[in-house]
């Protein structure tokens, strides 16, 4: 059967205090809004459509990569009016649509299934989530008899035996699509808010005799954010939950609770990550490797038996056997070879480094291609910008770079060759030459007296 999910995204969330859109914000280093939407699709949802308003071309923006659609909600007159935007998304659909909260990341993939599932056994025109709570302040009420949902109450309108039901409404939904857009043209605004909710759909379905069911679920799944102290809440679940994956996937994490690990992160068993890492965005690491504290890892792929001790990787790929720093900055588009040494303070922007080749301290190298084998001296700088343009440097296999030279780009330093250090070399170095780029010393015998510098 056919299905489909709306994301509602409209709101701005003045309790958050942001000119950010709330659903904008980011849980474990990925939007909220781009959680619900990466969570429909492992739940095999293609059809997505997310209700948009404040900052819509932000948030459009943002989730732009998804292949969704959008409808817009110009005024935020509450959920059934949000739902009723999307009216133009849902005409001449048939099968189930679910409703989901862009500001509620925290809910599983399977949970989702088993909400259709659910919905398509029981033939329901409308099923909910539930959660069971100790304490249902503040939330609305579900009044079931037995598997079947009579309605729901809001807390302010409870009866003094339905306020004792600590069954409390999770507000996301699943609807047979038809059933609902009846039900949309039918909804109502005459409340002291003057909005329309989606919650009244549910009391016009079962008005019409319509069978409405609830599937109950933990309440951690059903956590909205609506302020910075549930967003870190928020962080905090998804963390762990991410975090106890990756040690029953065969990773050791040292200290969890100071590792920070992005969503979409895969990491090889038998991998040691140390406190203090924070791996982000659509990083691949493999096995064996070895992360000791304080690195941050952003949309790269480190290769199997690698070690990385306080670094910074973005964009990049390093490759099996290599050691980088401490204190090494490898910038986007970098590619470093098998059994390399990116040492400390070692800065690579730009740049394919070449198997077993060390660049082992304070040596910055930019729109470079070197070859395999080679040795950078302490120091060595590429000269890659000339004010205007980036230029490249290329050196070839087995080449040996003194200490303290420059490469002023662009220029091209072939296999087997050897610079003094200290040399600027603004020209290309043949196969085989050693290549000297300096003037030439002199020591002038008393000087040092003669400008009365003597220190007494």
């Amino acid at each position: 059967m056919y299905k489909c999910a709306l994301i509602l995204a409209a709101g701005q969330g003045t309790r958050i205090k942001s000119n950010l859109p709330k659903v904008l914000h980011k849980v474990c280093g990925k939007e909220m809004v781009n959680h619900v939407i990466d969570t429909m699709r492992k739940a095999e949802i293609d059809d997505i459509n997310v209700i948009i308003g404040k900052g819509a071309e932000l948030v459009k923006e943002k989730t732009a990569s998804r292949n969704i659609s959008y409808s817009l909600q110009e005024e935020q007159l509450g959920t059934g009016h949000a739902v009723k935007c999307a009216v133009d998304f849902l005409k001449g659909k048939k099968g189930v649509v679910g409703v989901f909260a862009g500001d509620a990341p925290l809910i599983k993939p399977e949970t989702i299934q088993k909400l259709f599932e659910t919905h398509y056994k029981n033939n329901n025109e409308a099923t909910l989530l539930s959660s069971i709570v100790q304490d249902p302040t503040g939330y609305g009420r579900v009044v079931r008899d037995g598997e079947e949902v009579l309605k729901i109450v809001e807390h302010k309108d409870c009866t003094e035996e339905e306020l004792k039901i600590n069954e409390m409404n999770a507000a996301i939904y699943c609807f047979d699509i038809e059933s609902l857009l009846n039900s949309l043209e039918k909804l109502s605004n005459d409340n002291k808010q003057g909005e329309y909710y989606l919650t009244d759909v549910i009391g016009i379905l079962k008005n019409e005799g319509k069978r409405v069911g609830a599937l109950s679920i933990d309440y951690e799944e059903t956590i909205g954010v609506n302020s910075r102290v549930q967003l870190s809440e928020a962080e905090n679940i998804l963390r762990k939950r991410i975090n106890n994956r990756h040690m029953e996937n065969g990773v050791k994490l040292i200290d969890p609770n100071s590792t920070y690990i992005g969503d979409d992160v895969e990491i090889g068993r038998d991998t040691v990550i140390y406190p203090g890492n924070v791996i982000e965005g659509n990083t691949k690491i493999g096995e064996n490797v070895v992360l000791y504290p304080n690195s941050r890892i952003s949309n790269s792929t480190i290769s199997n038996n690698v070690e990385i001790q306080s670094s910074v990787i973005i964009d990049s790929k390093i490759g099996e056997g290599t050691t980088v720093g401490p204190f090494a900055y490898i910038r986007p588009e970098s590619v470093i070879g098998n059994n390399a040494r990116i040492g400390d303070f070692v800065e690579i922007k730009k740049s394919n480094i070449g198997d077993n080749t060390k660049v082992s301290h304070l040596t910055y190298i930019g729109d470079a291609n070197v070859g395999e084998n080679c040795n950078f001296g302490c120091g060595t700088v590429v000269v890659n910008y000339d004010g205007k343009k980036k230029h490249t440097t290329t050196i070839g296999n087995n080449s040996f770079i003194g200490c303290n030279t420059n490469l002023v780009s662009p220029v091209t330093v072939e296999d087997n060759t050897y610079i003094a250090a200290g040399s600027t070399i603004v020209n290309d170095v043949k196969k085989g030459e050693l290549a000297i780029a300096r003037s030439k010393q002199r020591n002038i015998e008393g000087w040092v007296d003669k400008k009365g510098l003597t220190n007494k």
